[in-house]
């Protein structure tokens, strides 16, 4: 006693108040240690399994590919293949261990240097500016929490992170994180940000890409190369920097690495592809029953198609009306599709959605009924005026040119004629044709449906016309080759449609006869180029639906132009604005195809007496054997829907000038 007495007397009043502070911040700093332990073991035991944060988060990924490749759209969070740590490339691990968390193997999941720093500078600046977060935080954070800035909120993610370095390995948890992390554009882990950035997996990652994918947690937004691909490299410089600066790269390393080389994918292209990608992606759940892995979906759009579809309707469709345009191959594949003008302002799809009027178009299905009832291209018929129960149809022109062929009448798009067909094989034959030939929309049967009164849709419509180009046999439109995993593993492929013989062959091939007669001389002139070409005019009353159907070189294409609200619009005939879109669309995509002839060669009908049939100053196109217009005869003028020259041939520039929202 005398012994403790004298130590007392030794430290004085002052000695004793800071022994006495000293030994109770030790036995509150064991008290705060026992809490915190119990705390960490109570979140350790709420913390999912390894296995269980594996798990796919919830969405789908969804990559539709163009015909090319090409990445046109991307759906749904993106998270790629799962890569366990021996997958993952080891210049991804070390950039982001460099970048994000340097001491990272040596810490317990808090890193007491980060965080003293982080509120160093926290009390000197009045707001948090600094992470000073690990790995494994990060990593808490954006599995249980949010990612606000607030007390409280730092002390649940210490809590976790220590749990969670309780209950997994460094290793687990770094897999764990690069699987898990934001990275930008959508894409969740480094598969995914590989895929989405270079358009490949993870697995292959170099050096620069790892370097780039490190640099982007910090600010994805910003540092996205999507976003802002200098940005992106700028900040990926300093990761390399860093890496050389932590020993994980050697200098000659770190100057051999080529940032400025790397390749990034492809922007997806936007506003008009939206209108096909919208029209295919329903049909997915009819074709596979994946929800959850990531997948692609091939098709057949041809971006280069699509690009001259989306100028030309631009460019011709005229000020205040919409258009759309569709193009099928001769397997059905669709190769091009525009649902309006801006697909920015307007998602609705014309192309495939909205239910118009074709007018004279419609005539498609009154004279295959003709032909299969025994009409003749050559018979002849009579122009004159007709009364079908009250019904008194009128040509366009007023006039009445007599006996005339029945190709004259096709041409000139003769109304009368056309009423007389429909009073002879019946109008109830001539919806059944339009059925059998892929019209799903409602038909009437009344006398004046032979001027296409019953509403129709573009992609209907085209696929009526693709029908007749091959031979008479049916054609499927389809948007959709393949699915795939992003592993490969096909989960649904295309196969070839069984067509059904519509009508006889020689039906097909004389009114294919016909649709040549109506570009080469009739309403359909301004659809010339420079190939054979058959296809039909389609205008409604008062000019509130403008028409053009045809097909060339295998090819198949049908534009319609007109306002929303069917309200009138200048210059909207059939054989004008859409007639010259479709000229303009054609000449790009068949650029590349042969010249293919029809079974029968282009004949002319004749000159119609009394009624102005030339247009001074120009000339009848003719083609010779190889399909090549010839010059010198003269060119007849539809009376009824006198169209415009058709528009020059479009040029990449015009192209880019038009997608880009300018008018050449």
């Amino acid at each position: 006693m005398a012994r403790a007495g004298k130590i007392s007397k030794e430290r004085g009043p002052m000695g004793t108040w800071i022994f006495r502070i000293a030994k109770a911040g030790v036995i509150a700093a064991l008290l705060g240690v026992m809490v915190l332990g119990i705390f960490v073991a109570i979140a350790r035991s709420e913390i999912d399994s390894f296995e269980d944060l594996k798990a796919s988060p919830n969405g789908q990924m969804i990559r539709i590919r163009a015909a090319d490749g090409t990445v046109i759209q991307s759906l749904g969070p993106s998270f790629g293949r799962w890569l366990t740590i021996d997958q993952l490339p080891s210049e991804m691990k070390d950039a982001m261990v460099a970048v994000e968390d340097r001491r990272y193997y040596m810490h317990p999941g808090v890193d007491p240097i980060g965080i003293t720093r982080s509120v160093y500078v926290r009390t000197v600046e009045g707001r948090w500016t600094q992470g000073g977060s690990t790995i494994t935080q990060q990593l808490a954070r954006n599995i249980y929490l949010n990612s606000n800035k607030e007390f409280g909120r730092k002390i649940r993610e210490v809590i976790l992170a220590l749990a969670m370095e309780t209950k997994f390995s460094k290793d687990q948890i770094l897999e764990l994180y690069l699987n898990k992390v934001y990275f930008g554009g959508g894409a969740y882990g480094v598969d995914a940000a590989s895929r989405r950035f270079f358009d490949h997996g993870a697995e292959d990652i170099n050096l620069a890409e790892a370097a780039i994918i490190a640099g982007l947690v910090k600010a994805p937004s910003r540092y996205a190369p999507t976003a802002d691909a200098q940005a992106a490299l700028d900040r990926a410089k300093v990761v390399v920097e860093v890496m050389q600066d932590a020993g994980m790269i050697t200098p000659a390393e770190a100057a051999n690495v080529e940032l400025a080389g790397v390749r990034l994918a492809a922007e997806t292209p936007q506003d008009s592809v939206r209108y096909f990608t919208d029209w295919v992606l329903p049909q997915l759940d009819g074709l596979i029953d994946e929800t959850e892995k990531p997948i692609d979906v091939w098709t057949t759009l041809d971006l280069k198609m699509q690009r001259a579809a989306t100028a030309a309707i631009a460019a011709n469709a005229p000020r205040g009306s919409q258009g759309a345009l569709v193009s099928i191959d001769r397997d059905g594949a669709v190769k091009a599709m525009v649902g309006g003008t801006d697909y920015n302002s307007s998602i609705y799809n014309r192309a495939v959605t909205a239910v118009r009027q074709p007018g004279s178009a419609w005539k498609l299905f009154v004279y295959l009924a003709a032909l299969e009832a025994g009409y003749r291209p050559e018979d002849m018929v009579e122009d004159k005026p007709v009364e079908i129960e009250g019904w008194q149809p009128k040509n366009s022109n007023g006039k009445f040119a007599g006996p005339i062929s029945l190709r004259t009448a096709f041409a000139y798009s003769k109304n009368t004629v056309a009423a007389q067909i429909g009073q002879d094989v019946g109008t109830s034959s001539i919806a059944n044709m339009a059925r059998r030939f892929g019209i799903s929309t409602p038909v009437n049967t009344e006398p004046s449906m032979v001027l296409g009164t019953s509403d129709t849709r573009v992609i209907d419509m085209t696929q009526a016309f693709a029908a007749v180009a091959a031979g008479g046999r049916s054609v499927m439109p389809y948007g959709i080759t393949k699915v795939t995993t992003i592993d490969g593993e096909l989960l649904y492929a295309a196969k070839p449609s069984s067509s059904v013989q519509l009508v006889d062959d020689w039906v097909a091939g004389a009114m294919t006869d016909l649709l040549q007669s109506a570009v080469a001389t009739g309403t359909g002139r301004a659809a010339n180029i420079g190939r054979p070409v058959a296809g039909k005019t389609g205008t409604t009353s008062s000019n509130k639906d403008g028409w053009f159907l045809g097909f060339s070189s295998g090819l198949t294409t049908g534009v319609w132009m007109g306002r929303d609200d069917a309200r009138r619009i200048g210059g909207l005939e059939g054989g004008r604005a859409p007639a010259q879109a479709w000229a303009a669309y054609m000449r790009v995509a068949v650029s590349d195809r042969p010249v293919e002839k029809f079974a029968t060669e282009v004949t002319f009908p004749e000159a119609l007496e009394g009624e102005e049939t030339l247009l001074d100053g120009e000339e009848m196109l003719l083609f010779d054997e190889n399909g090549m217009p010839i010059e010198g005869a003269p060119l007849m003028e539809d009376p009824n829907d006198a169209p415009e020259p058709g528009p020059e041939p479009l040029d990449d520039a015009f192209i880019e000038r038009a997608l880009n929202g300018r008018r050449d």
